[in-house]
This record gives structure tokens, sequence and C-alpha cells, in this order.
């Protein structure tokens, strides 16, 4: 799953692909790298200036039009938490809503069992979307990860999603510091126990950046490569990467060690 971020104000890429066009050739590389899905979003993960329903409908509506009639092979994600959203990218062509925030609007699982297409149910440590909540605590991550993941995927299948189209998402950095996304990390056999897919989101996060001494955004590379083949090993179907042609590479490793003789 390629990111493709249609924001001025990405942690990643810092607005690179925010243009119209910039992003189209964006997606396009993606999918020449070898991305399955591809993953547009219209406002940045953390804080900073509000984004209203409008503002972003007009970010990924377009867009998502524009790859279904370029792309008709791949798979197109939508990272959004709002229903309304929602609504108008499924029209234009999106095959998956990837709800980030862990269901703060419970409508948007309805938008997606009426038009047929995907949920992502993630884990956010039920926080508002943008937030950075001040020393959040669990009494055991993993298992408020798995707990509230699976009850949202079951809330999917009760209100009309095809259970062939979830995911979980532990949502790494979402509502969780970085002693408790390397714990999910280390544990993640406990989630793909559950049964339901998992996707996992590691790409340059932060706590990536922290467990190598505090590295940048653009020197986490080698720390999200070792992070997605130990959560491939570890069974994660779905990965959520800024550099695809590398993820791609590794996973194709993991890949062959997992299924030699």
């Amino acid at each position: 799953m390629a990111v493709v971020n249609r924001t001025p104000d990405s942690f990643f890429d810092r607005g690179a692909t925010y243009g119209f066009d910039a992003a189209v050739e964006a997606v396009g590389r993606a999918v020449a790298e070898g991305a399955d899905i591809v993953d547009i979003g219209g406002v940045k993960a953390g804080p900073g200036e509000e984004v209203g329903v409008r503002e972003e409908i007009r970010r990924v509506a377009d867009l998502v039009a524009a790859v279904r009639e370029r792309h008709p092979e791949v798979l197109i994600s939508v990272d959004t938490w709002r229903a309304e959203v929602g609504e108008v990218v499924a029209q234009a062509g999106a095959d998956l809503l990837n709800d980030t925030w862990g269901g703060v609007d419970p409508e948007l699982a309805a938008v997606a069992a009426r038009h047929g297409i995907g949920l992502v149910c993630a884990h956010a440590g039920r926080v508002e979307p943008r937030t950075r909540p001040h020393r959040i605590g669990y009494t055991d991550v993993v298992a408020d990860v798995a707990g509230l993941t699976v009850e949202l995927a079951r809330r999917a299948v009760a209100a009309g999603v095809d259970p062939e189209r979830i995911l979980i998402d532990p949502a790494h950095d979402f509502g969780k510091n970085t002693w408790h996304s390397l714990e999910v990390s280390r544990r993640l056999g406990e989630l793909t126990a559950t049964g339901w897919p998992v996707l996992v989101a590691v790409s340059n996060k932060d706590f990536v950046g922290e467990t190598l001494g505090g590295l940048p955004v653009d020197r986490r590379a080698a720390g999200t490569v070792a992070t997605l083949a130990v959560s491939a090993w570890l069974g994660a179907r779905v990965f959520r990467v800024h550099d695809t042609a590398g993820a791609r590479r590794a996973l194709e490793v993991v890949r062959t060690l997992r299924s030699a003789p």
C-alpha cells in the first residue's frame, strides 16, 4: 500500500504531492514500483491547520477519479475518518476506506457497506482525530489493540461490510508512545492470530526514529524496512509505505525465506 498525500504539510514529504499533477505522477510511480494499493490522504494525521469536510473532499475526490481512470487494476484506498468524505470517494471509485482514527464516525462503516467496499478498522487509543494525548497508558497495549480492532471489525460486519473486505490495523504511534508501538510490533502475532488480516503502517514513523536514537524522518528507511520484515514474518498482510520499491524488495525476501523448504 503506497502512500500519496494531497496535503501541504505532510510529515514525510512536506507537500511534495499536494499538487494534483504531482499526486497523479506519484501514483503512477508507485504502481510501476509494485504497489497493489494506493492510499490517498487529504488531511495530515498530526496536529495542524484545520481541514474541513469540503476541503478534504476537494483534495481527494478528483484524485480518486483520476487514478480510477488511469489505473483500473490498482486498489484505491482513502485515508479518512469522515462518512461524508467516504461517501464521495466511494462514488468516485475508491475500493477501501482507511479509518485510521478507529471508528470515531460510526457511519463510515455504513458507507462502506452501502457501496460494497472495504474498511480498515484501526486502534487509535480512542482519542480525537489529529491529537497526541499526553502520557497515555494501557494495562496491556496489545490486548487493548486486539480487543478494539476486533470489536470494530465485528461492528462493521453487523453494519453490512463484507468480512472479506475488512483489515485491522494496530495504528503504530496513534494514541501510543514508542514503547507501545514497539510492543505491538514484537507481539504482532497475537493480532494475526485473531483471523483478521492485519495492515501495518510503520513507514518512517516517530517510534522508528526514537528507537534509532532520535533520527529525523529522512534517516528512518533502514528501521522502517526492519520493522516491515518482522511484521511480515509475524503474519501481517498489507504494508503501508512511502518507499514502494524498497518495501517490495524486502518483502519478497521475507516471502522467500518463509516458503523455503
